[in-house]
């Protein structure tokens, strides 16, 4: 029945900050869309921007910044992704270490966003591979 994420919703304290972060870090495109919404988008999907007081209705139960827990697949390798963060300075949470994502093994770095959101970074790893990488490696 379901076939995949369209967009999710993100709630934010400081939409500045949350768009530095986004687009500069994660190298995210930001849209405005109706009705003056804003939007992060990245592949075929998008992340949609609540500000907190400001929230478009309907709404989730308990809207909260900090709440998500996201994991997204890199375009370039990890070593490269480490680097980009590194050069802007921002830090790595945990990582890099081996996890399982939704279509196999993955290796993965942790950062907070702005509003503490837990951050997931991965990239695919080869089924064949085995060695496991620490943070030193």
């Amino acid at each position: 029945m379901i076939d995949h994420l369209d967009h999710l919703v993100l709630t934010t304290i400081d939409l500045e900050a949350c768009k530095d972060f986004y687009v500069r870090v994660l190298g995210m495109r930001d849209e405005t869309f109706g009705n003056g919404r804003f939007a992060f988008r990245f592949g075929n999907q998008k992340i949609n921007v609540h500000v907190r007081g400001h929230e478009f209705e309907p709404k989730a139960h308990l809207p909260v910044p900090g709440a998500l827990d996201l994991c997204f697949i890199a375009t370039h390798s990890l070593a490269q992704v480490i680097a980009h963060l590194e050069a802007q300075r921002w830090p790595i949470v945990e990582g890099p270490v081996q996890r399982t994502g939704a279509t196999g093994p993955i290796r993965s770095v942790y950062v907070r966003d702005p509003d503490l959101n837990l951050i997931e970074i991965s990239e695919p790893l080869d089924l064949n591979q085995t060695a496991p990488h620490n943070a030193a490696g």
